[in-house]
């Protein structure tokens, strides 16, 4: 007789719809928990950046509602309107549904085998719910990422200029999506498109506000991400889970600048753009939004351990990428990554070595610099013709 349990249970992980309904019950538990805990802050500074741009009130300096300070453009007041609306236990368990719907909206555009697009929503599911936990937007941000990857691809110009944009306007994570502008076969229309886009979403916020309050957020937004990016170059903060921070966190210097590595980063980075015969295969254009999904994370000293579900992402589709052989080195980056990057911020990893090894030293950006490197490897020497995703 054959066993029903195995098959059962992989037909279970093969099922979109069995994917939605885990995203969502993910969704809904994790903001139950941080709800009912009273540990919901991160919702406080959203929901009040829509209160205080109605009030006309700065939107960059700390407020006795909640600790910490908002880092995100004028155009989120308007994101976080439809929540700030709504009681709290209603608007948070809504928000973190929102943002999950975007990730899977993002991974279900690629294009994938419904099947590998399937695999990459599972292997992001761990990640996802620590940033859940958070009440992230980078979840919806890994959503934008690969929707302006997407629309690029199925020539939709209009789109993805548009979610870079967004995205950039609410969090300058965004604008990586331009480095897949040289995959779109409508070059003049895409910048055409963007400068709209632009025009528009810089201007929306002022239907809550006024043009002179958005003019002046936006350069109080400017001066908040100066101060924050010296606050995150330190020893101690949550943040700076990057390359540079494993340097500085190993070496106990925390005067380590970013220039060097981030010069050295972008060359390595634009390395496989001079392979210009290759960008016609969907497998090396995957691989160059595995990089850059990887890249905005370990090259930021504002990544903290939530923001890695953008990072993990491009670790999926990294995976997926089927070369001629399936070698043990890319088996145990694999997982390395899911062991320490995934697992290592919960309960499910051993608390000492968490708390004495890769908190204090970042150690959770080891294994996705390490792909990292892979993938730009990869792109600079092989022939993608040869490769494959479905």
């Amino acid at each position: 007789m054959k066993p029903i349990i195995p098959k059962l249970a992989l037909t279970f992980f093969q099922s979109k719809r069995n994917v939605i309904i885990i995203y969502i019950l993910l969704a809904v538990i994790a903001s139950l928990k941080q709800y009912l805990k009273g540990s919901f802050n991160n919702y406080l500074i959203f929901k009040h950046v829509y209160w205080h741009s109605i009030n006309f009130q700065n939107l960059y300096i700390p407020y006795p509602e909640y600790g910490d300070t908002n880092h995100y453009g004028p155009i989120f007041s308007l994101l976080i309107a439809p929540f700030a609306l709504l009681p709290d236990g209603v608007g948070t368990i809504l928000w973190n549904i929102a943002n999950v719907s975007i990730l899977l909206w993002g991974i279900f555009s690629l294009p994938l085998s419904l099947q590998n697009r399937i695999i990459v929503a599972w292997i992001c599911a761990h990640e996802t719910l620590t940033a859940l936990f958070s009440f992230q937007f980078n979840i919806a941000l890994t959503g934008f990422i690969l929707l302006t990857f997407s629309y690029i691809y199925k020539q939709r110009e209009f789109r993805s200029a548009f979610f870079i944009v967004l995205g950039t306007f609410v969090k300058l994570y965004g604008i990586v999506g331009l480095a897949f502008f040289f995959f779109s076969k409508h070059k003049v229309r895409f910048i055409l498109y963007g400068m709209l886009c632009a025009v528009m979403l810089f201007a929306l916020p002022m239907l809550l506000s006024s043009p002179s309050f958005v003019l002046q957020s936006y350069v109080d937004w400017y001066h908040s991400l100066v101060e924050k990016n010296a606050v995150n170059a330190s020893l101690t903060s949550g943040q700076d889970i990057s390359i540079m921070g494993l340097f500085r966190r190993i070496t106990q210097n925390p005067t380590i600048s970013n220039t060097p590595f981030l010069l050295f980063g972008l060359v390595l980075f634009a390395i496989p753009y001079m392979r210009v015969n290759q960008f016609k295969y969907l497998s090396f254009q995957m691989m160059m939004m595995a990089s850059t999904l990887i890249f905005t994370v370990i090259f930021s000293s504002g990544s903290e351990s939530p923001t890695y579900i953008i990072a993990f992402a491009g670790v999926a589709i990294w995976f997926l990428n089927k070369e001629d052989s399936f070698t043990g080195w890319r088996i145990f980056l694999f997982a390395f990554a899911i062991v320490l990057t995934s697992l290592s911020p919960s309960d499910l990893f051993p608390r000492y070595i968490r708390q004495n090894f890769v908190q204090p030293y970042s150690l959770k950006a080891l294994p996705c610099v390490l792909i990292w490197i892979d993938i730009v490897y990869q792109m600079a020497v092989k022939d993608f013709k040869k490769y494959s995703f479905s």
